[in-house]
């Protein structure tokens, strides 16, 4: 008998709640901190995020309007869940491409942050992950009655202020730590009704597949939430121009791509929200509370008339 080939798997990305490869055909090579390969994930291109943009906005009804803030609490709670059943995994995808050693310019948060995270073990990470999206399920149908209120005014009427998702965000994920970092930054937006499309860590691209997976068996309705594994640098720019995205929500990004978003939300009046410096991820207390949904939210006033 011939001995069994080991094939390595191809990951793909994650859009629509499917996995397509790339239209360009490309892939990005995954290896150990000596050089050993992983595996392949697919490198999006500029109309893969265009597709991933399109199945966004086409789920934001359904996700923002049809989905009960209870509902979407549950479906966050059940990420979590399947997270764990996945811990293993993905603690051995972050040990195998090891700690970001590129020395990048990204702003960092402070010396004892920068040390913790530095610090931070696999199976860590990925337990401070999965208590992160618990802990924002529990803002999904909470974050309106702390960030909403019921003016006070001086006449026959009532006005009330309530947030509304801004629509589309753009997570762009900083390097490192690869699974808390990217989770911390999309898990807000989605409490707060929005539709995501995710740039994962170029460190550690496999980590944004995975959670793809991990996702797709997690209740979530197709197009709400979209990974792309790529080079940054190619779709960063498209990002910042591209009219059909309402909001960005990145931290730890070099100071060139902090500028590009930006510039681009002058450009088309997008809501850009960089973290920066970025937060010291292990902290609760800097990455747990409403602050995080603010950003990701509109507000509305509505007048009512009162009886006599």
């Amino acid at each position: 008998m011939p001995t069994r080939l080991d094939t390595s798997k191809t990951f793909k990305l994650f859009v629509n709640g499917a996995f397509p490869r790339s239209e360009s055909g490309r892939t990005m090579l995954v290896s150990t901190p000596k050089g050993e390969p992983i595996a392949h994930v697919a490198k999006a291109s500029r109309k893969d995020l265009r597709e991933a943009v399109e199945a966004a906005r086409a789920a934001l009804p359904k996700w923002a309007e049809e989905t009960t803030a209870y509902n979407r609490a549950q479906i966050l709670y059940r990420i979590a869940e399947m997270m764990e059943g996945k811990r293993a995994e993905l603690a051995d995808a972050i040990a195998s491409v090891g700690p970001d050693l590129s020395g990048t310019t990204a702003p960092r948060a402070s010396k004892a942050g920068a040390k913790k995270q530095a610090t931070l073990t696999p199976d860590a990470e990925v337990e401070l992950a999965i208590d992160r999206v618990v802990h924002f399920a529990g803002w999904a149908d909470k974050h309106a009655q702390v960030l909403g209120c019921c003016n006070p005014v001086a006449g026959p009427f009532y006005t009330f202020t309530s947030p509304e998702p801004v629509g589309v965000v753009a997570v762009v994920s900083p390097r490192s730590p690869s699974l808390l970092a990217l989770v911390s930054l999309m898990t807000p937006a989605l409490a707060a009704a929005n539709t995501c499309v995710a740039l994962a860590s170029e460190h550690n691209p496999l980590i944004g597949a995975l959670l793809g997976e991990v996702l797709a068996t997690s209740d979530v309705p197709p197009g709400v939430v979209n990974i792309l594994t790529c080079d940054h640098a190619e779709l960063v720019q498209i990002i910042a121009s591209h009219r059909d995205i309402d909001g960005v929500h990145g931290a730890g990004l070099s100071p060139q791509h902090a500028a590009i978003l930006h510039a681009g939300a002058a450009e088309n009046v997008k809501r850009v929200t960089i973290q920066t410096p970025a937060p010291d991820w292990t902290n609760a207390a800097q990455c747990e509370n409403p602050g995080w949904l603010e950003p990701l939210v509109e507000f509305k006033t509505i007048w009512h008339p009162a009886s006599s």
